[in-house]
C-alpha cells in the first residue's frame, strides 16, 4: 500500500517506519524543515531503541520518504495517518489544534476520498469533527477512522512489530477494510479489534488513566507500609497473584511522567467535569502523583538534619523511564523544582537525557560525565530512573566517593541489607529498613519479581508536536 503519515514525533515515526520495514511506501509530512532533512539524513532527533536502524534502512531501500508538502503524500494515497501530537492546555484538557490543522491540510490536498487514520490521543467525538472538516475542504466525505497506539517509550519498535491488541474505530461498515487488510498482514486475527469511534478513542484515555491509578495506588499503599511497618515488596507479590489484579504496575516509586499518563488522566477529568460528572478517584490519582517526589524530599531532609541549604545532591537518572531520553513530565523535574527551592545544589548523570534536560533545566544544575563524577563530594546520592547501569555499581567506590554514604532509592532497584553491608544508609520506596526481621525474605520477592518491576514505567507514547 502507499501510505501518508502526518506529523514525525515519536508515533508518527515509529508508524511509518515500521509499515516502511513491512514493504510499504510511506511519505512522512512534517511541517519542521530542518527535522526533514535530518530524517532523511537518517538522524532520529530522540532516543528509541531500534528505531535509527529502521529508519536508515526503509530510507535507503526508498520505501520511507519525508517532505514538508503534504500533497506529495496525499497523491495516491491509500491511506493517510495523522500523528500529531495533542500537549494539555491549562486546564487539562487537549489540545488539539495540530490535529485538526492536520485535518485541514488533508482536506485542501486530497482530490478522492482516501481512508484518514487519527493515530493522535484525541477527546471522544474527534473523528466525527475530523470527518466534517475534511469534507468541508475537500468538497467530498473521506472514511476517518481512530486507530489509537499502544505503545511503550523504550519499546515502542518491539510492540509495533508484535502489539498486544490493535484498535480499530469506525462508524460505518466497510469503511475500516483498508486498514484492517493492513495491519492483518502481521498481526493475528484475534488481536484486532473493530469498535465505534468513540469508544476507540476512549479506550485508550481508559487504558492509561487505569495503569496511572495502579502506580499511584501502589505509592499510596507504599507510604503506608513505611508506617506500620508493612513491607511493599511482600504485598505486591501477594497482589500479583490475584489473577483480576495481575503482577504489572504494581511497583511502588518516585512517580509516573512521560508523554501520556500524566496527561491523559487529566484529559479525562477535564471529560468528565464537561459532562457534569465527578472523577474524584482520577483527580486523587493525579494528587498522589504530584506529592511524590515531594516525599523524597521530605525524607532526605531528614536524612540530612532537618536542611537541605547548602548541601549537595546526586541525581542517577533524568529521562522519566529507562530507555528514553524523554523529559516530558518526568518526576525528577519536579524533584529538582522542590530541590532547588531548599537551597540544595544539584549534580545530575542521565546516560542518554542530558540534552533534553539542558534545555528545560538551563542553569538550575550541574551534570555529570559518569555515575561516579556525579557522587563525587554529594551528600546525598537519589536513584531516579532505574538505567541498567545504575543497577550494579561499585558500591565501595560511591559510599568513599559520598560525603555523606547516604542513598534514596526512588525505583526500589537495590538490597537494603546488602547496602548496609557496604556501609551505606539506604532509603527506598515502602520497605523496611536493613536488620528488621523480614527483611531477607523481602529481597527474595524483589528478586523474583525483577522483570515485573521493570514494567512500572512503561506507559504508551504520544506523539511530539508537528513542529
Amino acid at each position: 500500500m502507499k501510505l501518508g503519515v502526518v506529523g514525525t514525533g515519536y508515533v508518527g515515526l515509529v508508524t511509518a517506519a515500521g509499515f516502511a520495514a513491512r514493504g510499504h511506501h510511506v511519505t512522512c509530512v512534517d511541517i519542521d524543515a530542518a527535522k526533514v532533512a535530518s530524517l532523511e539524513n537518517g538522524i532520529v532527533p530522540w532516543y528509541e531503541p531500534g528505531l535509527s536502524e529502521i529508519v536508515i534502512a526503509a530510507t535507503a531501500i526508498g520505501k520511507l520518504h519525508f517532505t514538508t508538502d503534504i500533497k506529495l503524500a496525499a497523491e495516491g494515497a491509500d491511506i493517510l495517518f495523522i500523528a500529531v501530537g495533542t500537549p494539555p492546555n491549562e486546564d487539562g484538557s487537549a489540545d488539539t489544534s495540530a490535529v485538526f490543522g492536520a485535518a485541514g491540510d488533508i482536506g485542501d490536498a486530497v482530490t478522492s476520498p482516501v481512508s484518514v487514520v487519527i493515530r493522535s490521543t484525541v477527546p471522544v467525538g474527534t473523528a466525527h469533527s475530523v470527518r466534517s472538516l475534511i469534507a468541508e475542504r475537500a468538497g467530498f466525505t473521506c472514511p476517518v477512522l481512530s486507530n489509537p497506539e499502544f505503545l511503550r517509550e523504550g519499546k515502542a519498535v518491539p510492540d509495533f512489530e508484535n502489539p498486544t491488541r490493535v484498535v480499530i474505530g469506525s462508524d460505518h461498515a466497510g469503511e475500516e477494510q483498508a486498514l484492517h487488510a493492513l495491519y492483518a498482514e502481521h498481526t493475528p486475527a484475534e488481536l484486532i479489534v473493530t469498535v465505534d469511534t468513540h469508544s476507540a478513542e476512549m479506550s485508550k484515555y481508559a487504558s492509561n488513566s487505569f495503569l496511572a491509578a495502579k502506580i499511584s495506588f501502589m505509592n499510596e499503599i507504599a507510604t503506608l507500609c513505611e508506617a506500620v511497618g508493612a513491607d511493599i515488596e511482600h504485598v505486591r507479590k501477594v497482589m500479583g497473584f490475584d489473577p483480576r489484579i495481575g503482577s504489572a504496575h504494581l511497583a511502588p516509586g518516585i512517580g509516573y511522567g512521560g508523554s501520556c499518563l500524566p496527561k491523559d488522566t487529566q484529559a479525562v477529568v477535564h471529560m468528565g467535569r464537561s459532562s457534569s460528572l465527578d472523577m474524584g478517584l482520577l483527580e486523587q490519582v493525579h494528587r498522589v502523583n504530584v506529592e511524590q517526589p515531594a516525599r523524597i524530599v521530605e525524607r532526605l531532609r531528614t536524612a540530612l538534619g532537618g536542611s537541605l541549604a547548602g548541601k549537595r545532591i546526586a541525581l542517577w537518572g533524568l529521562s522519566f523511564k529507562p530507555d528514553t531520553d524523554d523529559m516530558r513530565e518526568a518526576p525528577s523535574l519536579v524533584l529538582i523544582s522542590h530541590l532547588a527551592r531548599e537551597g540544595a545544589s544539584i549534580c545530575a548523570y542521565d546516560p542518554m537525557a542530558v540534552t533534553h534536560a539542558r534545555a528545560l533545566l538551563d542553569g538550575q544544575l550541574e551534570y555529570a560525565e559518569d555515575k561516579y563524577q556525579c557522587v563525587q563530594d554529594a551528600h546525598a546520592l537519589v536513584i531516579v530512573t532505574e538505567w541498567n547501569e545504575f543497577k550494579n555499581p561499585d558500591w565501595k567506590t560511591v559510599r568513599d566517593l559520598l560525603a555523606t554514604p547516604i542513598v534514596f532509592d526512588g525505583r526500589n532497584i537495590h538490597d537494603p541489607n546488602e547496602m548496609a553491608e557496604h556501609g551505606i544508609e539506604y532509603y527506598s520506596i515502602g520497605r523496611q529498613p536493613a536488620g528488621t526481621p523480614d527483611n531477607d525474605r523481602a529481597q527474595d520477592v524483589q528478586n523474583s519479581s525483577e522483570e515485573q518491576k521493570n514494567l512500572l514505567q512503561e506507559e504508551t507514547l504520544e506523539p511530539a508536536s508537528r513542529s
